[in-house]
């Protein structure tokens, strides 16, 4: 992805995850925002949006972060969101093992509370441990925790699938983590 494109990418999480206000937008209860008073709003800002340039930024972007209504008229995040919003997932049955990246200075809390998603609406994990360990790597020095996904689905805990693939759960107890080898 070009600079201009993360650029915008950036700003979008930030609109459409945390601070529609930052610009004045508004968000439906589940997310949505209609594309053209974004693209006003974000132009307003300075940001220089088109609907070409947008939708470029969704289809580019590595993480699968955004999505296109079905009538092409409103885009939301599809996880992520500090913002209280009703993605209307269905629960799902997760695989055995999960798992999370984290940067080494939260471990010793980790090891107390277990995962708690703190500003986000759920906890994030991955089927992958290369893209666990990536998003552990935007905080310090990466660790990767694996979690006993099923185990917690058979003991009451809700998992859901995001629509970009990351698995998405409350929080996850210390007791169904297993930590890396020191």
């Amino acid at each position: 992805m070009n600079k201009k494109l993360d650029t915008l990418s950036k700003f979008l999480s930030l609109v459409l995850r945390h601070k529609p206000e930052a610009i004045g937008l508004s968000l439906d209860a589940e997310g949505w925002a209609p594309i053209d008073e974004l693209i006003t709003l974000a132009n307003a800002h300075g940001k220089g949006f088109t609907v070409s340039l947008l939708h470029e930024v969704v289809a580019t972007n590595d993480k699968q972060r955004f999505a296109i209504s079905a009538d092409g008229t409103r885009i939301r995040a599809n996880q992520g969101h500090s913002l209280a919003v009703d993605l209307k997932l269905q629960a799902q049955t997760p695989p055995e093992i999960l798992f999370h990246g984290t940067a080494t200075r939260f471990v010793a809390s980790i090891r107390k509370q277990g995962l708690i998603a703190g500003s986000r609406q759920y906890v994030h994990l991955s089927t992958n441990k290369e893209t666990a360990l990536t998003v552990g790597s935007r905080y310090g020095v990466p660790v990767l925790l694996q979690v006993d996904a099923l185990a917690m689905q058979q003991a009451g805990h809700v998992f859901f699938l995001s629509d970009n693939g990351v698995w998405l759960t409350a929080a996850v107890p210390e007791k169904y983590l297993k930590f890396p080898e020191n």
